[in-house]
């Protein structure tokens, strides 16, 4: 992993017609709060996607480790393509849904024994996402080593699943899942095929998808501090707000499809 240079322009030159927008939400849409049900994206920025989808003919997607009946909530009444819980369900421009699940027995032993072990973390909080776990200590600094070693050694009795690490939190996934392998597929299908990916996030849950997005020669952006794999840099959530309505401003003025520089 490089680190993206200060230097680096932050804005890349697009042509209007041509681009494919994904987004990461927490950090990224919306600011990172101190428990996850907090979060929400401000009202503006949901009619500002909305404008964004269109302009593109609905290539426009959320990527986030969030499910996508939480997305829907949060963008409500955007409604278009996702990816939730790093790409374990997919929905494509068609409304068509894609679910990978866990075993039933091992979804249920693997719940009782993270909230066994949790429950004696106070500040730490467990969300399941059916397919996915979330080990959360942002409120838990002094856990955070209790909580790694617990998802390690979830992971290591239960074959199949891997840990995707994030911001004071770490995830337990089915293994081979992840943002970069749910943007290259959305990528195979319309409205999106044939175009340029844009991708936006700011965690390392991001980083296969910036990956993924430059292995197509698409434009990679990352929000906030860090090494990454990036090409580009927003510095927080107010600049995203800012690339968004400045990026909606020139696709409006550039309707024929000339070249611009954000």
């Amino acid at each position: 992993m490089t680190q993206v240079e200060e230097t680096h322009p932050t804005y890349p030159a697009l042509r209007s017609v041509q681009y494919a927008f994904f987004f990461d939400v927490d950090g990224t849409l919306a600011a990172i709060q101190s428990r996850p049900e907090a979060v929400f994206i401000p009202q503006q920025v949901i009619a500002q996607l909305q404008q964004l989808s269109d302009q593109c003919q609905g290539a426009l997607a959320l990527v986030s480790g969030r499910p996508i009946a939480q997305l829907d909530a949060l963008a409500a009444p955007w409604h278009g393509p996702a990816a939730g819980v790093h790409g374990a369900e997919r929905r494509n421009a068609q409304g068509e849904l894609h679910r990978i699940s866990l075993p039933a027995e091992v979804e249920q032993a693997l719940r009782q024994e993270l909230q066994d072990a949790m429950a004696g973390w106070p500040g730490t909080q467990l969300e399941v996402k059916g397919m996915a776990f979330a080990l959360h200590y942002r409120q838990a600094m002094q856990h955070e080593q209790d909580v790694m070693r617990l998802a390690e050694q979830s992971v290591k009795r239960f074959p199949g699943l891997a840990l995707q690490p994030g911001k004071c939190v770490v995830e337990i996934k089915p293994a081979g899942i992840d943002k970069g392998a749910a943007i290259s597929d959305l990528m195979q299908q319309a409205p999106f095929a044939g175009r340029t990916p844009v991708f936006i996030g700011d965690d390392l849950t991001d980083e296969k998808g910036f990956v993924a997005v430059n292995a197509q020669q698409g434009i990679s952006i990352k929000v906030g501090e860090g090494s990454s794999q990036a090409h580009y840099r927003l510095t927080d959530v107010d600049a995203v707000y800012g690339w968004l309505e400045k990026t909606l401003l020139l696709l409006e003025q550039d309707n024929v499809g000339k070249e611009f520089r954000l």
